[in-house]
């Protein structure tokens, strides 16, 4: 299925789910009304930040927008999967893996390059970060605690507060991954 189907099909079943309207979950994202309809039909070309808003509206991990019948086992290469861009910086994420029920959990693989820092806003209560730096270098975490990472080094931190990701080479791949309560 297509990624904007899939995408689309989560939105308007997720907006259901919280029994909201159309009007009132564009209004809780900030987004304009219109934009909120073209993606539940399948004709938007969201960012990164507009499905965050849409999840955090929604109270939802954001892996719940590529909810899909997906098989066991799973294998996608290192420059292969959905990608998804930012609007505002040299940033793109691929899901490698979403939650399961009664699980939250999700693994992304993300490719940054220097420039704009990513500006995160806060997740749900109780979501933690955990980020793996492959190459380059990257600057994550909350504001005031921030932390320069290379290849290799491991870093967690709370997610339900605002946070950042700054490439600090000329391009670098991160490992990103999120859990939260269930």
């Amino acid at each position: 299925m297509e990624p904007k189907v899939v995408i689309a099909n989560a939105i308007k079943r997720e907006r259901e789910r919280a029994g909201l309207s159309l009007s009132a979950l564009a209004t809780k994202a900030d987004l304009a009304k219109s934009t909120l309809s073209q993606l539940e039909t399948g004709n938007g070309n969201p960012s990164i930040e507009t499905l965050w808003a849409i999840a955090t509206a929604l109270s939802i991990p954001f892996s719940f927008l590529f909810e899909h019948a997906v098989p066991q086992h799973q294998l996608i290469r290192a420059n292969a999967g959905e990608t998804i861009s930012s609007s505002v910086a040299d940033f793109s994420a691929v899901l490698l893996d979403k939650t399961p029920i009664g699980r939250m959990r999700d693994i992304y693989r993300i490719h940054a390059k220097k420039g704009e820092i990513r500006h995160a806003a806060a997740h749900p209560n109780g979501t933690m970060e955990h980020a793996i730096v492959s190459s380059g270098q990257m600057r994550v975490g909350p504001s005031q605690m921030t932390e320069k990472l290379g290849p290799g080094d491991y870093y967690r931190y709370p997610s339900d507060i605002a946070h950042s990701y700054e490439c600090l080479s000329d391009d670098a791949t991160l490992i990103l991954i999120m859990d939260s309560i269930a």
